[in-house]
C-alpha cells in the first residue's frame, strides 16, 4: 500500500491556497496543537477543530495523509466486491470531508454523501474545498456519541475518530453505523491503541452480522498475541509545504501509518491472505509475512524458482493481497 496516486487535481488545487493570508507561525501553532490532541486524550465533548485557523491547518496538514488512508481501505473493500458500489455514504466525524473524497474517487463520484460533525468550522471548509469540482455532499452539524442516529446508507465512514471519543460513545456508534449501513469501513492511525480500536470494532462488526472483508482473510479472531505486536499498513503522502514547515526533513513524502477493517452485509470475497508486514527482498527470494485464511500468521519464502509467482512477489508491497489473482 506504499506506493499512491496522487490527489485529485480538485482537492490538490482547493488545498494549495488554503493557507494564504494565514501567517505560518500561526498555521504551525495550530498543527502543533493538533498534533498533541491526536496524540494525547481528548474529552467527547470537546471538539478538536475550534476555529478557522485550526481547520485550515488540519486539511493542509492531515486531509491528503487521511484520504491516502481511506483511500486504500476502500480499494480493499473493492477488491473483496468488485460488483458492488455504495448509492449513498454517510461520512461519520468527517470534518472537512477527506474520506468523502476518497469515496467519490473510488466509485467515480456515484455515492451521494452526507458528511456529519460537530465542528461547524470543519463543515464550513468542508463545503468551501468541495464547492464547483469536488464530491457532491451535504454537511450537516451533528454531535458524534451515543444519541447519534444514522438514516439508513449503503457505506458509512468513521475516520479517525474513534480516538475522540469516550469508550462508551464508540461502542454506540460502531453499533449504529453497523445497524444502518450496508458496508462499514473504520479507519484509526497505526498505532498500538489505534489497532486495539479497530480490533474492538471489528468484534462489534462481525457479532452485528456483518462479514470482514477486509484486510483481514477470515472473521475469527487476530492471530497476533495482545501487546506483543499490532496490525497496520502504510499509504504514502506527498509532504505539502506546511509538512516540512513543521516536520522539517527533505524527504518529498512521508508514510501514513493506518489500522482499518471493512465489514458487509454483502457477498465479498476476502483475500486468501494479506502481506502484514513490509516484504524482504533478499538475493533471489522475497520474505512475506501473511495473514492467512485458517486464521493464522506465516511467513513464505518465494524465490525464483516459483517462476511468475517470483516477479509478483517483487512487485508486492506491505497491505496487498496474496497470492495475487
Amino acid at each position: 500500500m506504499n506506493a499512491s496516486l496522487p490527489l485529485p487535481d480538485a482537492l490538490r488545487a482547493a488545498l494549495a491556497g488554503l493557507l494564504d493570508g494565514l501567517p505560518p507561525t500561526r498555521a504551525a501553532q495550530a498543527v502543533d496543537r493538533l498534533i498533541a490532541s491526536y496524540r494525547g486524550t481528548t474529552p467527547t465533548d470537546a471538539p478538536v477543530l475550534r476555529d478557522r485557523a485550526d481547520v485550515a491547518a488540519y486539511a493542509a496538514y492531515r486531509m491528503p495523509a487521511t484520504f491516502e488512508a481511506v483511500r486504500a481501505a476502500l480499494a480493499a473493500l473493492r477488491e473483496a466486491a468488485p460488483d458492488w458500489a455504495p448509492g449513498t455514504h454517510t461520512d461519520v466525524g468527517g470534518g472537512t470531508g477527506a474520506a468523502t473524497w476518497a469515496v467519490a474517487e473510488a466509485w467515480g463520484g456515484a455515492a451521494r454523501s452526507t458528511v456529519l460533525d460537530w465542528a461547524e468550522p470543519a463543515l464550513a471548509l468542508g463545503r468551501e474545498l468541495a464547492a464547483g469540482a469536488g464530491p457532491d455532499a451535504q454537511w450537516r452539524r451533528a454531535r458524534i456519541g451515543a444519541a447519534l442516529t444514522l438514516e439508513a446508507t449503503d457505506l458509512v465512514t468513521v475516520s479517525y475518530v474513534l480516538k475522540e471519543l469516550t469508550p462508551e460513545d464508540r461502542r454506540a456508534l460502531v453499533a449504529e453505523a453497523a445497524r444502518a449501513a450496508q458496508a462499514v469501513v473504520v479507519v484509526e492511525p497505526g498505532t498500538p491503541d489505534g489497532y486495539e480500536r479497530i480490533l474492538a470494532a471489528r468484534e462489534q462488526l462481525v457479532a452485528a452480522g456483518l462479514t470482514v472483508a477486509a484486510p483481514c482473510p477470515h472473521g475469527g479472531a487476530c492471530p497476533i498475541v495482545p501487546g506483543a505486536d499490532w496490525c497496520h499498513f502504510s499509504a504514502r503522502v506527498a509532504r505539502s509545504s506546511l509538512h516540512r514547515q513543521v516536520k522539517g526533513g527533505s524527504l518529498p513524502y512521508e508514510d501514513e501509518k493506518f489500522a482499518y477493517v471493512a465489514a458487509v452485509r454483502f457477498p465479498a470475497a476476502a483475500a486468501a491472505g494479506r502481506i502484514v508486514r513490509r516484504p524482504q527482498t533478499r538475493k533471489g527470494q522475497v520474505l512475506l509475512d501473511l495473514c492467512t485464511e485458517d486464521g493464522g500468521l506465516r511467513r513464505d519464502t518465494v524465490s525464483k524458482r516459483h517462476g511468475p509467482l517470483y516477479k509478483a512477489a517483487r512487485d508486492a508491497d506491505w497491505g496487498d493481497p496474496w497470492p495475487p489473482d
